[in-house]
């Protein structure tokens, strides 16, 4: 099995990092390139940004800071955010990222996941499911969360979605559960168990990370990845610190 994935993600907002509690009250916590670079120093497997409000506001990424970043570090990044076409896939990936995530416009147009999957190989594509359980125990797909005002429901329960996904070409799933994220009480696990079972591909958690134990919990139930950003911005969990100490879990991580 390939080693655990540590992995902070980094919302980007008016060319900052920023960060929220279930995708609400956004804070600054920094500048994009010294964020990447600190965490490429500290030993993060890959990074993962998002330009939270792109989609909700129908338009494209800045791919200024996307060059910039790639110019100085030298681990796998992915790029999120108003990717809505063939064109500005290619142009997120020729700025240097190694992977477009694609959440919102990939529930406009399911196609879109199948044409990037062609032209660029599924590897480079990951999408995103923003899932929020509901009254009847189900777990349905949000859409444009990146605006608390514009976040709506997309019609689609979470592991039917997820299934679809791979279908259609998907590499890799990320899985955000929004009543998780920034809380602190661990990864809804009994969930990304369910979406681990309808599917063929990596699953990555979100949503949830505030001790050490939340991430081995994670690869325990078979995680490819746990995402993470307010205990990994706010210096609660060091990345070194908790790779040692997944290492002593009997966890495979990357040195």
């Amino acid at each position: 099995m390939p080693a655990a994935r540590i992995i902070p993600c980094l919302d980007v907002a008016e060319g900052r990092v920023v960060k929220g509690v279930q995708f609400r009250d956004h804070r600054d916590v920094g500048d994009i390139v010294e964020n990447a670079l600190r965490y490429s120093a500290e030993g993060a497997d890959e990074l993962v940004f998002y330009e939270i409000r792109a989609s909700a506001e129908g338009r494209s990424l800045d791919l200024g800071w996307v060059r910039d970043i790639a110019e100085v570090i030298d681990i796998p990044f992915c790029v999120a955010g108003g990717i809505r076409d063939r064109a500005t896939a290619a142009a997120v990936l020729e700025a240097g990222a190694d992977k477009v995530s694609i959440n919102s416009p990939a529930l406009e147009s399911p196609d879109l996941i199948t044409a990037l999957a062609r032209d660029f190989g599924s590897q480079c594509v990951v999408v995103g499911i923003d899932s929020l359980g509901q009254a009847d125990g189900r777990y349905r797909v949000k859409q444009y969360t990146g605006s608390p005002e514009a976040t709506c429901d997309s019609g689609r329960e979470t592991v039917a979605w997820a299934r679809e996904a791979v279908d259609r070409g998907a590499g890799e799933i990320v899985l955000n559960a929004m009543a998780k994220d920034g809380v602190r009480h661990g990864y809804d696990l009994a969930h990304a168990a369910d979406v681990m079972a309808a599917v063929d591909v990596p699953v990555i958690v979100s949503g949830g990370a505030g001790k050490p134990e939340h991430f081995r919990d994670a690869f325990r139930a078979g995680a490819s990845g746990a995402l993470a950003a307010t205990v990994f911005h706010d210096r609660l969990i060091g990345i070194p610190e908790l790779k040692q100490w997944l290492a002593g879990e009997g966890i495979e991580v990357r040195r």
